[in-house]
């Protein structure tokens, strides 16, 4: 394999994990700054009011964003398989 096979697998396995995990992260991001700021207002510093949310909220965007994680992992497998037998 030459090293710009490499060099392009590599690229192509960020994007993918920056696919898979970006919307999932964000989403956790901003659950956590609204129920912080929320904690913020009404002083309650309850530990499972953070975790509860976040979890769910989680849940929901992984469903939405099925679809697109498993063309993004297809795609990738087809990368993967062309260069294998391609080498």
């Amino acid at each position: 394999m030459a090293p710009a096979d490499v060099m392009e697998l590599t690229r192509a396995a960020l994007l993918l994990i920056l696919t898979v995990a970006g919307p999932l992260l964000i989403a956790s991001l901003i659950t956590g700054v609204v129920i912080g700021l929320l904690q913020a207002l009404t002083q309650v510093q309850e530990m499972t009011l953070t975790f509860v949310p976040k979890l769910l909220v989680m849940g929901v965007v992984f469903l939405m964003c099925l679809p697109m994680i498993g063309q993004a992992l297809g795609q990738f497998m087809t990368l993967v398989s062309e260069r294998i037998i391609g080498g």
